[in-house]
């Protein structure tokens, strides 16, 4: 990983512009290809970025650029799409590299790693015909909680949360985009499974084409049979 920390202003082009006026931010570069801005407050969220695949090239500022105190510009482009991220550097205070090493994934804790174990063991509650063909599946970029197969035998990668949002759905479409790439797993669909899932998730689940299902806790531990409820 490389962290700069620099005066700088960002502009991103694509689906959505954005632009970020001159001022110090830190600029973390990933070994997996992603370029992320963070400010000093405001959220533990990037200001803003670019998710890989994506390729960077520094170059030279034009004659404007200088005079308005560039001394280098960096252009990180999306290869699936046109998005672009223009990165101005005004001045460079800091830098460092760090090589972080293989990293192991999350351990998740109480209720979300019971609920993978159990939808594990209970996969057709997903739908008739569903298989699991195991648990913690690991990709370049992280574990998927449960790899499995539904009746026509297409390769499905499940993300389960406790509470679904959006940074979930995100996560769930970073494994999809990587695992697609994978000729002996594509196609591969998405399924985000949640206790709970914030409307805001689910437009944009459903929208990239992934699949929203609500995971009943007390059911998949054979403590309450929907069928029998009264209401």
């Amino acid at each position: 990983m490389r962290l700069v920390i620099a005066k700088c202003s960002v502009d991103y082009a694509g689906r959505l512009t954005a632009h970020l006026p001159l001022a110090t931010r830190v600029l973390m570069l990933k070994a997996d290809g992603s370029v992320l801005v963070h400010s000093d407050g405001g959220s533990y969220k990037p200001l803003n970025w670019m998710s890989p695949p994506c390729t960077m090239k520094v170059a030279s500022p034009d004659d404007a650029q200088r005079a308005a105190g560039v001394t280098e510009v960096w252009t990180v482009e999306q290869t699936k799409t046109d998005d672009r991220l223009v990165i101005s550097i005004a001045e460079v205070l800091a830098e460092s590299s760090y090589d972080l090493g293989v990293d192991p994934g999350l351990v998740k804790d109480g209720v979300e790693s019971h609920l993978q174990e159990l939808l594990a063991e209970h996969i057709e509650t997903l739908g008739d015909g569903y298989s699991t063909v195991r648990r913690e599946y690991m990709t370049a970029i992280g574990p998927v909680d449960i790899l499995a197969r539904d009746s026509t035998g297409t390769a499905v990668a499940v993300e389960i949360k406790r509470r679904g949002d959006i940074d979930g759905v995100e996560q769930l479409t970073r494994y999809l985009e990587l695992m697609n790439r994978d000729p002996l797993l594509a196609p591969v669909t998405g399924v985000f499974a949640a206790q709970e899932i914030k409307p805001q998730a689910r437009t944009l689940a459903e929208d990239r084409g992934i699949r929203c299902v609500v995971l009943d806790y007390d059911a998949l531990r054979g403590m309450d049979d929907p069928e029998t409820r009264l209401f």
